[in-house]
């Protein structure tokens, strides 16, 4: 670790535990934190030609699989760069008593019993579980169907397992989240000091171009927004990999195809999944097949040259009726106080402060100031190169790569 590192994971260390303080040093946190957070991470406003080191770079991963999930794990696993110090399941697209087993099964498949399983959180923060059985089926693998793990988790909870590792190699371990947040807002709120040695945060969550759960929300921040905002407030770097690129990751037949010519057994594994999800979502009138969602937030750690990051203030709704879970960002290089990607600029709303919602008429306040300006504290992909991306991702699981 470099002078200017060790001296940025100093002064991050010295201020986490203001909310205010880590908004300020925010924007240095990313500057910092170009290469640390994101292994070859592009700069904000282009790809960079940059090949990633090949590591080993620490890594958690907090999953709720679901298929994506399954194929994310599977690559994973399948990646040299990355030293998986634990899989922490999450309830989110099925609950705790399916994904537990579920990644318990994978490690399986992966041939990497040598990864611990700790089992997470069976509830949102503060609300009651909202699954997407609909669209990973009631087992979460799509139907897919394997034999009972005989691997079994470890006595630890996640989120005491996040925070052990995080100690362990301070400055070292990034987490890939590929689910609801809970679990990593639970080891935030347990331990104020780890937020400022996470090395960096990867997520695959929210989206400024409108939601798939809702009108407004991305599923994993919907499901619980409280622990989203916590993670986005807590000044960790973080780089959101969200419905604005992941929507363009869908899986085909010639995929499938590949993956069932591979004989191993990740590649089968992986195409028994993708197959049946892909009948599942012909059988419910999609013409397309399923979005890789974490999959891309993991190959896009392995290689960021697969996505184009642009630098904003990401907050979190967490109290409309109608909007919760919503991810809203502002770029203050666009000059955008709306949600979008590439609107026009409005060159007003560079010293515009974050207002809450205007007071009711029983009530004598005036309408919050939530932040004096916005700083920047997530990088969020906007573009993405999808062949290099399928390149990747079925290289990796059939075996060629």
């Amino acid at each position: 670790m470099d002078s200017k590192q060790e001296i940025f994971r100093i002064t991050r260390r010295q201020f986490v535990t203001s909310s205010a303080a880590v908004l300020a040093t925010s924007s240095l946190a990313h500057e910092a934190n170009a290469v640390t957070a994101l292994a070859g991470q592009p700069s904000e406003q282009g790809k960079s030609d940059v090949r990633p080191a090949r590591g080993p770079f620490r890594v958690i991963i907090d999953t709720d699989p679901g298929v994506d999930d399954a194929l994310a794990l599977l690559l994973a696993m399948r990646s040299p760069e990355l030293k998986i110090e634990a899989i922490t399941p999450v309830a989110g697209n099925v609950p705790l008593g399916l994904t537990l087993p579920n990644a318990l099964r994978l490690v399986e498949i992966a041939g990497r019993t040598d990864i611990p399983v700790a089992a997470g959180a069976r509830t949102p923060l503060v609300r009651r579980l909202v699954t997407a059985t609909y669209a990973h089926g009631e087992n979460g693998l799509g139907g897919a169907v394997f034999p009972e793990p005989t691997t079994k988790p470890v006595a630890t909870p996640a989120a005491e397992m996040i925070c052990q590792i995080v100690r362990k190699y301070p400055g070292e371990v990034t987490l890939i989240t590929i689910g609801p947040l809970t679990n990593v807002a639970t080891a935030i709120n347990s331990d104020p000091e780890l937020a400022g040695i996470v090395r960096g945060l990867v997520m695959m969550g929210g989206s400024l171009s409108g939601g798939n759960i809702t009108p407004a929300a991305e599923f994993n921040v919907y499901v619980d927004p409280e622990a989203a905002r916590i993670v986005f407030q807590s000044g960790i770097p973080i780089t959101m990999v969200g419905l604005d690129v992941t929507r363009k990751t869908s899986l085909t037949d010639d995929h499938v195809r590949t993956l069932e010519a591979a004989q191993n057994p990740v590649s089968q594994a992986a195409a028994k999944i993708g197959r049946n999800a892909i009948n599942h979502n012909r059988e419910h009138g999609y013409l397309v097949g399923p979005n890789m969602h974490d999959s891309l937030a993991v190959a896009g750690f392995l290689d960021p040259s697969i996505l184009k990051l642009q630098d904003y203030y990401v907050d979190v709704e967490t109290t409309g009726e109608l909007t919760a879970g919503e991810t809203l960002g502002y770029s203050p290089i666009a000059g955008d106080l709306r949600r979008r990607p590439g609107m026009e600029k409005d060159a007003a709303a560079a010293n515009m402060p974050i207002r809450g919602s205007a007071p009711t008429l029983a009530s004598t306040k005036t309408s919050p100031v939530l932040r004096d300006k916005f700083v920047p504290n997530t990088k969020v992909a906007i573009e993405v190169d999808s062949a290099k991306f399928f390149d990747l991702l079925i290289g990796r699981l059939s075996g060629s790569k």
